[in-house]
């Protein structure tokens, strides 16, 4: 894989200091993002919120179906009016998820962004004392368009830091517009 990783922070052109938890890289002609946080909670809990519908609501988006192991699941992102099914691959309790997912062809063409495709995401738990270590690596996604990839991802996991806290999440698109510019100069770094 080649890959593009960069310190934790990096300095935005108003000199401000943007925490970034990513890197990215290409697989097979295809993007790689890589987040990896440490939350501030079991891995029990952190894998029920990972897994739990009714708690991925809170601060990914809405997923139904069967989230075990082989099981087929529709999602809907809000923020991103995106519409997509998938299937579950791997499911090990608490430790590791991965799942296959795709926008469906009707969502794609209401919003008109990148064409369908598979992106595989695969998610893994490590305990560290009260705390948790969550690694979130997605494969599939257009090279062109990693750097957005990289800036979502991130927002999701914050989303997620920002539940478990017990907060609600604060200005999406705001945040968008800070992690574009450092995960864009990451993207030119990739080979």
């Amino acid at each position: 894989m080649t890959k593009s990783t960069q310190e934790h922070r990096m300095t935005d052109k108003a000199g401000r200091r943007t925490r970034v938890l990513g890197s990215l890289g290409s697989a097979d002609g295809t993007g790689v993002v890589r987040i990896e946080d440490r939350y501030d909670t079991d891995i029990d809990d952190l894998w029920s919120a990972l897994t739990d519908p009714r708690r991925l609501a809170r601060w990914y988006g809405e997923v139904e179906g069967d989230l075990r192991r082989g099981g087929q699941f529709n999602v809907y992102l809000e923020a991103a009016g995106l519409h997509g099914v998938g299937r579950v691959e791997v499911c090990e309790p608490p430790q590791r998820l991965q799942v296959v997912s795709r926008e469906t062809d009707e969502s794609w063409q209401q919003g008109g962004g990148v064409p369908p495709f598979d992106q595989t995401l695969e998610a893994t738990l490590t305990a560290d004392g009260g705390q948790t270590i969550l690694v979130i690596e997605t494969h599939g996604m257009p090279l062109d368009k990693i750097a957005f990839y990289g800036a979502g991802w991130q927002i999701h996991a914050e989303n997620l830091a920002t539940y478990l806290a017990g907060r609600e999440p604060g200005d999406t698109e705001a945040r968008w517009d800070e992690l574009v510019p450092p995960y864009q100069e990451l993207a030119t770094a990739i080979g």
